[in-house]
């Protein structure tokens, strides 16, 4: 299974030229579009984002992913997952969140490719290689050193807001206990377990179905009451 986490949109050629080269090289292996709007420009919000997004696949399923701008391409092995994404940071938070991670750096190239389409002409050829389970050497990849990373295993910051207004923050809800307050936008919030439980118009936090820190309004959007966007820093009290 190969699933598409982009910043592409549904808009323009560009998901379905995606599409039609993975069909072409691995015509038996399902391809889901997880994302298609994911941060743009933003790899390491949009990174927090992935990490979260990736769990329920099978064994040995391949994420491509295509977030902001790189002229090189990395391979992540990541518990029993394949990532498959420019080399940018975007991959960093799964990383750093894996239990155990490798990484190899993707050379080969094409006889032909763009200046402007990495995930197309490189990042997808290599995914479908993956996905047919070549081995990541074979499949155009080289292994570099064990990578430093910096990020943070959390970011305190929004980095997905959705069609309703909710704002997610790449924080894990595991971390914060059910006393913690968010502050955000000028205000601090609790929690509420469910859209039920606050009244018309309230605001909380909340932990969303993907396990991410989320703010949020009953029959209200978060993100206008609040002037949010993705990128705004979150502060956690802890009680």
């Amino acid at each position: 299974m190969i699933l598409t986490f982009t910043d592409f949109g549904h808009e323009g050629p560009y998901l379905g030229q995606l599409e039609m080269v993975l069909r072409r090289l691995a015509p038996n292996v399902p391809v889901i579009h997880l994302m298609a709007d994911a941060p743009s420009f933003r790899p390491r919000a949009a990174g927090y984002l992935l990490a979260a997004l990736a769990q329920g696949a099978p064994p040995g399923a391949v994420y491509l992913c295509g977030v902001g701008d790189s002229s090189d391409g990395v391979m992540l092995r990541a518990g029993e997952y394949w990532f498959v994404g420019p080399d940018n940071g975007l991959l960093e938070p799964v990383a750093v969140q894996a239990a155990d991670a490798a990484w190899w750096r993707i050379e080969w190239r094409p006889r032909k490719m763009s200046a402007s389409f990495l995930c197309r002409d490189v990042l997808a050829p290599v995914a479908a290689r993956l996905a047919l389970g070549i081995e990541a050497e074979a499949a155009g990849g080289v292994a570099p050193e064990r990578r430093a990373l910096s990020c943070p295993a959390d970011l305190e910051e929004i980095v997905y807001i959705d069609r309703f207004g909710n704002a997610a923050t790449g924080i894990r809800g595991s971390r914060l206990d059910k006393a913690a307050m968010l502050e955000i936008g000028g205000r601090r919030l609790k929690r509420a377990a469910a859209y039920a439980d606050a009244a018309p118009g309230g605001l909380f936090w909340y932990v969303n179905s993907d396990g991410l820190v989320e703010v949020a309004g009953n029959e209200v959007s978060a993100a206008d009451a609040l002037g949010l966007a993705v990128g705004d820093p979150v502060t956690v009290e802890c009680s």
